[in-house]
């Protein structure tokens, strides 16, 4: 898997993005300074293409710290209650603060985001049956038990509607002005890039890290931090993206091997790529509506996952 091809593919991805639309935007009108296109291409086109991309690299970084510390393949913020806890936190947000600023319930969705990874992590510790396919059902049970919690009081506060929004992953409502928030994960992304052979170690088990001085906890906790805050940025501008951080490490790892350094660039390449080229077919099928992006990556995303877990039980 060569860098150049997917710089390549994303090039050519974004420029197609650009230009697929309900309104017919023609790259000689843009050269021709046609100013309802170029606004058209400033007000949402651009906004959304940035959005696909800090997203698609963010989520694939998150899932591959994920995978690298907890020491194993299928664990990722879908599958370790960080998604869910983050979606329970908007709510509570909601509730508690129905007229706050996008930034405070960011806030609020990171902290609930943070506490659920952390309470996985918990339960990952005592759990003595570490298969490779049991840890994330249990990842998965947790997120469905956070999930029914965050129904529960949807209903008892009238808020099903509002909640069901955080649902579904939609980049179509996104246009300049409401997408900035997402600019918060990309010092996150090179933080991940500098922690990444430290990653690596950790992911090498404790006892081994210690012996090279490194400091486990202090590593580890920085790995979930990074993953919480950009799963809570991302579940605040775009919704749920299921199975991103799943499969994106594991396509890059199958080929590249394990070495979190070596793969945190093709991670986050191939994670952009992918994510425009589904949100691209996402605008196609219908056209000129659209589905959502959470549909179309679920889709693909659960089949990859199972291809997955039947080829790990092998």
């Amino acid at each position: 898997m060569k860098k150049r091809y997917l710089i390549l593919m994303l090039i050519i991805l974004s420029f197609i993005s650009i230009f697929i639309g309900v309104k017919d935007v023609k790259v000689t009108e843009i050269l021709n300074f046609n100013q309802e296109d170029i606004q058209i291409i400033y007000q949402s086109r651009l906004p959304r293409l940035i959005s696909i991309i800090i997203a698609g690299m963010g989520m694939s970084i998150a899932g591959l710290i994920m995978q690298q510390i907890s020491r194993n393949k299928f664990v990722s913020p879908t599958t370790a209650a960080t998604v869910d806890s983050a979606k329970f936190g908007v709510l509570i947000s909601i509730m508690l603060m129905n007229d706050s600023s996008s930034l405070k319930k960011m806030f609020i969705a990171f902290i609930f985001a943070l506490a659920g990874t952390f309470l996985f992590m918990g339960i990952l510790k005592r759990v003595k049956f570490k298969n490779a396919i049991f840890i994330p059902l249990i990842g998965m049970m947790l997120g469905n038990i956070i999930d029914s919690i965050s129904t529960f009081f949807a209903y008892r506060f009238d808020l099903v509607q509002n909640i069901s929004t955080w649902l579904q992953g939609d980049f179509s409502m996104i246009i300049k002005g409401r997408y900035e928030l997402l600019y918060i994960s990309i010092p996150m992304i090179f933080i991940a890039f500098i922690y990444a052979n430290k990653f690596t170690v950790a992911g090498m088990g404790e006892d081994f890290a210690a012996n090279l001085g490194l400091n486990y906890n202090r590593v580890v906790n920085i790995g979930i931090g990074l993953v919480a805050l950009i799963s809570a940025l991302t579940i605040i501008t775009i919704g749920k993206i299921p199975f991103l951080g799943l499969i994106i490490p594991n396509i890059v790892t199958k080929i590249q091997g394990d070495n979190m350094e070596k793969n945190i660039g093709h991670t986050a390449l191939f994670g952009a790529v992918f994510l425009l080229a589904c949100d691209i077919l996402s605008r196609l099928i219908i056209y000129p509506y659209e589905i959502s992006i959470s549909l179309t990556v679920g889709i693909i995303g659960s089949i990859v996952f199972l291809y997955l877990i039947v080829r790990g039980k092998k």
